[in-house]
């Protein structure tokens, strides 16, 4: 069967059921009908409150498919449940772009999904929708001031940083001239616009732990810059407690479950190599303080997810993973090593063996932030004893145990010995956390440290915009904040092409994006954008809709 045929076959369960096992009153939620719900924030504990111990979910370098964090996070949650531990899922929301280009959905895969996994991958409880309207307000604001004779803090029209946003891949977008047909409809000038899952004020909403923090991000928020120069912040243009009033619905964790009856949380969706990648502060404090085990996911590989969660999330959100586990695939190794891609499905020990590579050095990356991962073989037809063995045996000279993952055939079950692994590191004390750098590192020292140390470039180039960014960063005073890379997801270099593990590469750093409302810096590495585009074939070509409201082609 599909995944969607999979989560229809699968009785849910009532969702008081699953807020009465958490232990929270039956009117707190808020009830998006009967399997969606709104957790309000005052269930978040202090920090020294939190009973449950935090599970972070990344993977090696993925291929254009994905490797199934989602699907093993899931099977995970459901794992530990199965072997009589208390456990939550807390998962990022899907993102419409991506949902009808290539992956046709993002709830997981098989026996380990969030459901209802119609309604989370397309519009949910209207959480990307809040997003874009913030955003788009902000914008429309901007062009109203710019029409007015006088404002104090006018920005000038050929200095706006700030874009417009929805939640679509639309390549055409990227680049826009708005304003046209005179005077009566506004100034013109170039515009652009970003997908929602990029806007600045999706990274906000992901790293406020409160109502007032989200507040305060978003009048910090920088738009631009007037004639003369100046800085002109949103909180300037008065906008920012209307942007709040946008949010306040969706600041709140959304609850749901997994096909194994467990709880999950699905909140937030920044993209992982233009955004920091992870789910909300709030729902993950949220799932600390409700279950014993929280397991949350960080996007594509280990280079780009897992370093913004530990060096970024982690440390605003006084966050601390007890352990990590790193999904590997048989085919992806089988990429890494060489294999085509009408050859990812053929066995073949020798490409398995040199793919490995690729999967060591992400070992070794976690293992500078002080975790000892446990690596998850998620299974697949076709994967032979050989190769796995071939993987085991690599994870076992650096002291790391594999393990093989069913989730997607055999849900929880198929996960047992995986839980089994995790509980069994947690309580060993396996891993001591620690961040890379210091945030008050100086801006390059922090940009070369990830490329050297977590890329392995031999040095970094600067462009000449990106040396005048840095100088404009240093006047501003924001030289303290972290460094959120904007990077392809395809290879641990800016060249997408540089596949496995190289090293000795040089990385350009383009340009510098000064997210202060989130409060990181981006810098650009090669060709990045924050509008996709669609594939040639779309995954929007092959869904449908029958009379009765029935969908087929999610996935």
């Amino acid at each position: 069967m599909t995944d969607i045929e999979i989560a229809r076959s699968m009785p849910m369960r009532p969702l008081q059921e699953i807020v009465s096992a958490l232990g929270i009153a039956a009117d707190i939620p808020e009830y998006y009908g009967k399997f969606k719900a709104k957790l309000p924030l005052h269930l978040i504990l202090p920090e020294k409150k939190r009973k449950g111990k935090l599970v972070l979910v990344t993977a090696i370098t993925p291929t254009p498919a994905g490797e199934g964090k989602t699907t093993v996070s899931v099977g995970l949650t459901d794992g530990l449940n199965h072997i009589g531990k208390k456990a939550i899922a807390v998962l990022r929301e899907p993102s419409l772009g991506p949902v009808f280009g290539i992956k046709g959905g993002a709830a997981g895969g098989g026996y380990s999904q969030v459901v209802p996994m119609e309604e989370i991958n397309l519009h949910f409880t209207g959480d990307f929708h809040a997003v874009a309207a913030a955003n788009n307000l902000l914008s429309a604001v901007i062009d109203n001031i710019i029409q007015l004779p006088t404002h104090s803090h006018k920005p000038d029209p050929k200095q706006i940083l700030w874009k417009r946003c929805m939640d679509m891949n639309d390549r055409s977008l990227r680049e826009i001239v708005i304003g046209m047909g005179g005077k009566a409809n506004g100034t013109m000038r170039t515009d652009g616009f970003n997908i929602t899952a990029a806007s600045e004020i999706m990274a906000i909403l992901c790293l406020s732990s409160s109502f007032d923090e989200l507040k305060h991000k978003l009048g910090d928020i920088l738009v631009g810059y007037t004639v003369a120069g100046v800085p002109v912040f949103a909180r300037d243009l008065k906008v920012a407690d209307a942007m709040a009033i946008l949010l306040k619905e969706a600041i709140k964790p959304n609850l749901v479950q997994t096909l194994g009856g467990n709880p999950a949380l699905v909140h937030g969706g920044p993209f992982a190599n233009i955004a920091q990648g992870t789910n909300t502060i709030t729902a993950t404090a949220m799932g600390l303080s409700l279950a014993e085990y929280a397991i949350t996911e960080a996007g594509f590989g280990a280079d780009l997810g897992a370093e913004k969660f530990m060096n970024i999330k982690c440390v605003y959100g006084q966050l601390k993973p007890d352990a990590v586990v790193l999904v590997a695939t048989i085919r992806a190794l089988r990429h890494h090593g060489g294999s085509p891609a009408n050859e990812y499905g053929k066995p073949s020990s020798e490409r398995v063996k040199e793919g490995t590579a690729n999967l060591l050095r992400h070992i070794e990356n976690l293992q500078q932030f002080g975790m000892q991962p446990i690596v998850a073989i998620n299974y697949f037809l076709g994967d032979t004893d050989e190769e796995i063995e071939i993987v085991k045996q690599a994870c076992s000279n650096l002291g790391v145990e594999a393990v093989i993952s069913r989730g997607w055939a055999e849900g929880g079950k198929g996960c047992a010995r995986l839980a089994s692994a995790v509980v069994d590191a947690i309580e060993r004390k396996t891993s001591q956390f620690a961040p890379l750098y210091n945030h008050t590192l100086g801006i390059k020292e922090k940009i070369e440290l990830i490329c050297k140390k977590i890329y392995r470039a031999q040095d970094v180039h600067y462009t000449s915009k990106a040396e005048s960014d840095i100088r404009n960063l240093i006047r501003l005073g924001k030289e303290h904040l972290p460094v959120c890379m904007a990077k392809t997801q395809k290879s641990f270099s800016d060249n997408e092409k540089k596949i496995n593990a190289p090293s000795g590469f040089i990385i350009t750093v383009r340009e510098l994006e000064l997210a202060l409302g989130a409060g990181f810096v981006i810098p650009i590495l090669g060709n990045m954008m924050r509008m996709p585009g669609l594939p040639t074939v779309p995954a929007s070509e092959g869904m449908s809709i029958d009379s009765h409201g029935n969908i087929s082609g999610l996935s």
